[in-house]
């Protein structure tokens, strides 16, 4: 190479990629400050790594601000919306227009206090980068303030709600505490935001760091749900317990495992409490909450650890599930080691490791004696047995020999039948055994709720009056509202949730956990069977029906179906209708006047028209300023309620709801739909026949002869189809709605183990009293 190549390309030296296409150099570059935009793109991007994260800092904002209750609504995995909603100490409206901008903090004022940080937070970073890749929104009021303000911000600063006006914070109606929505995250960084595949794990994720907070954060409500879910993937009480909280996140095969464990050590500062589970219990992957001073951290050595001891106790690839809580001397932890605040470094690392392993490991030894095992008893081959007579060894005698036969080695040991347990719910059930009643009819009959078959409560369909529709099969069709959920904040609802909890019992909880649905007994009492372990029992599923639809009021609070009425009822008419029929003085042909009549119509029309907005924001019952009922609550999907019942129930809201307190209102007024929506008794088919004759040889005989229903012959044969598609519906809602959702959905109270279940046979009792005979 001569001198002139290598002066065009000396050794060692890349050439730019603009060099190349220019051709030419251009000299080295100046330097120069980035633009504070990029700057703070480059710093989000450090800190807010995916939805979880910046979830994760608002929640510990919220913790750090003395809320006793969190609830989080989450859109397409975070990326569309995240929303927390606290009840803690608010934000003064002088500090709203600083609150994004970087590095300002309430927690922090000095180096120094690093050494002595309590709270979770103290850089200023987390709502700054937030608003620099999402529309964020403040929603905020302080105990002092008369009302809530809200404000908008973009890129740190505070920004107009649309072109044209202004950027200072609104005045808006609201609680106590703060809200915090992030819409739109990663907008404006489409690479960050195209490298999320799927928005279910994003979700999964913010579950888990949800849970891992209820777990640790004791007297906090937390509550986490999809948007347009009404059921939340994460609900705990603020007064539940650590193992409670552990149970509601986790599962109860974890918290039925649990060994609690505490230690502390003063040579190296610590003191560590907490959950871990027994020898008994194993999963795939080591669970492992950490949370050192407070604040959810990950340590390898400390998993590695814990997998090391629990190695001994546990079968290969078995790992276990650990809550600890580690308190060190905060001078000893330098928690300002990671953008994410995911990991903090603290002195004498090894030895604090060894000392909280050591102790677990001395907790598992002492409870080693009640471990359970699976274990396969190994047989001889049948020709071993057979050539013992050559051995020097005993000689086996006929009852030994005849316990190793082949017969023997093939078929598994028979269970004893008084240990026997109904496990398959596709297993003949007790209906099966009574005569056949003809096939079932559905009946769809245009007829408004309160006609004189109704009335005496022989049928109840919703024909065209509601937003379901019966196909021939009897499924239901339902329209679907993108109506974006509510969150309740109301402190009477929950205070009635709380006195739910506090009246459970814990021994039918557990009855209504594992139960088999044996079948439905009596319709007219309303009672069904169920097999629970050795125990059957009958269950009064009318009065267990009245505290599911009542809690499941309470949970779907401002969050009801809708059954809406085409062309909608006349409320008056219905008031009327069950005021006659109370008093049994009721006739279609003709119009009663009577000024009692009048007087208690109008007082109950006027009570619900006046609170119709109340009716129809929180449980979706809507009622015209002119008197006409256009909606009712659906409280669950693939049941009817019995419309012949509408008339009372509304007749009912008037005196027995306390309108004047909040939490009597609520709870009033939620009773009574359960009763609405308790099926009704449904008598005999021959009853039913012969009752109407007698209804219609009355009315004959005072000159008005005439049929009631509009479609019965004299003979009643259709009026039996009625009943008999009213009882198929029944049964089938029975089996397939009520009794699954008394599994995840009720919470068994004390008065119902009292009035709703009886205890009818005991499989070892019945063959202690077979074998006296």
């Amino acid at each position: 190479m001569d001198a002139t190549s290598e002066a065009e390309s000396p050794r060692g030296i890349k050439r730019k990629a603009d060099d190349q296409a220019d051709g030419a150099s251009s000299g080295p570059r100046r330097i120069q400050a980035l633009d504070p935009n990029v700057v703070n793109k480059i710093a989000a991007g450090e800190i807010i790594i995916a939805p979880v994260h910046a979830l994760k800092e608002l929640v510990e904002n919220a913790v750090d601000a003395g809320s006793t209750m969190l609830e989080v609504l989450v859109k397409d995995g975070g990326l569309k919306l995240l929303q927390i909603t606290d009840n803690g100490f608010g934000i003064d409206k002088e500090d709203l227009p600083i609150l994004c901008e970087r590095f300002t903090t309430s927690k922090l004022q000095k180096f120094e206090d690093l050494e002595s940080i309590a709270t979770y937070g103290f850089r200023g970073e987390a709502l700054a980068s937030i608003s620099h890749i999402a529309h964020l929104t403040v929603t905020t009021r302080t105990k002092e303030s008369e009302s809530a303000w809200r404000a908008y911000y973009e890129a740190g600063k505070l920004a107009p709600t649309k072109p044209g006006q202004g950027t200072d914070p609104k005045r808006v109606a609201g609680r106590q505490g703060t809200q915090i929505t992030v819409e739109d995250l990663f907008y404006n960084v489409p690479t960050r935001r195209r490298a999320f595949r799927s928005t279910s794990e994003e979700y999964n994720k913010i579950v888990d760091m949800i849970g891992r907070y209820a777990v640790h954060c004791s007297h906090v409500a937390f509550a986490c749900k999809k948007h347009g879910e009404s059921s939340a993937s994460i609900s705990v009480q603020a007064s539940a317990s650590t193992v409670d909280r552990i149970r509601h996140v986790y599962g109860g095969a974890v918290a039925s495992e649990l060994l609690p464990f505490e230690t502390e050590d003063s040579r190296w500062g610590f003191k560590a409490r907490g959950w871990a589970t027994n020898a008994n219990f194993s999963m795939k992957r080591t669970t492992l909450l950490l949370f050192i001073n407070g604040r959810s951290v990950e340590s390898t050595n400390i998993r590695k650890a814990l997998d090391e001891t629990y190695s001994v106790f546990l079968p290969k690839n078995s790992h276990p599930f650990v809550y600890l809580s580690l308190e060190i001397d905060p001078q000893r932890v330098d928690v300002n080691v990671h953008p994410t605040k995911r990991e903090v470094n603290f002195l004498n690392e090894d030895e604090i490791s060894r000392a909280i392993c050591e102790h677990i490991s001395s907790k598992l030894a002492e409870v080693d004696t009640s471990r359970t095992f699976s274990t396969q008893t190994l047989l001889p081959t049948g020709a071993s047995s057979r050539g013992n007579n050559n051995t020097s060894g005993p000689v086996p005698t006929p009852k030994s020999a005849s316990s190793i036969t082949a017969s023997q080695k093939r078929t598994p040991a028979r269970p004893y039948e008084n240990n026997l347990v109904r496990t398959d719910t596709n297993m003949r059930k007790i209906t099966s055994m009574f005569a056949p009643s003809g096939p079932t009819i559905v009946h769809m009959s245009p007829s408004t709720p309160g006609s004189a078959s109704e009335r005496d409560g022989a049928h109840a369909t919703d024909g065209d009056a509601t937003r379901t529709r019966h196909r021939p099969s009897g499924a239901m069709d339902y329209e679907v509202v993108d109506r974006e959920a509510t969150i309740n904040w109301l402190k009477s609802v929950r205070e009635l949730k709380e006195a739910v909890v506090d009246n459970s019992n814990a021994e039918l909880t557990d009855i209504f956990k594992s139960y088999s649905f044996v079948g439905v007994v009596d319709e007219r009492r309303r009672l069904s069977a169920i097999q629970s372990g050795v125990k059957l029992y009958l269950v009064d599923y009318g009065r267990a029906c009245f505290e599911l639809f009542y809690q499941m009021g309470l949970n779907d609070f401002g969050n009801f179906g809708v059954i809406r009425f085409s062309p909608p009822l006349e409320l008056r008419k219905l008031l009327r209708m069950a005021f006659y029929h109370e008093r049994g003085e009721y006739n279609e042909d003709e119009e009663n006047d009577d000024p009692h009549a009048d007087e208690a119509v109008n007082a109950v029309a006027s009570q619900l028209i006046e609170r119709r907005q109340m009716l129809q924001e929180y449980f979706s019952l809507e009622v015209t300023p002119t008197g006409e009922l256009l909606s009712i609550p659906l409280l669950i999907k693939g049941y009817t309620p019995p419309l012949a019942k509408l008339p009372q129930f509304l007749l009912r809201l008037g005196p027995r709801v306390r309108w004047n307190e909040e939490k009597g209102c609520f709870d009033t007024l939620l009773r009574e739909l359960a009763s609405f929506y308790v099926p009704e008794k449904l008598p005999f088919v021959n009853e039913e026949r012969q009752r109407h004759r007698q209804q219609q040889a009355t009315q004959k005989g005072k000159g008005k002869a005439r049929n009631e229903s509009g479609s019965l012959d004299d003979d009643g044969n259709e009026e039996d189809e009625d009943i008999r598609a009213r009882r198929a519906h029944v049964q089938h809602a029975v089996e397939h709605v009520f009794f699954p959702a008394f599994k995840t959905r009720l919470i068994c109270t004390t008065s119902l183990m009292q009035a709703g279940l009886i205890e009818v046979a005991n499989l070892k009792g019945l063959y202690r009293v077979f074998e006296r005979c």
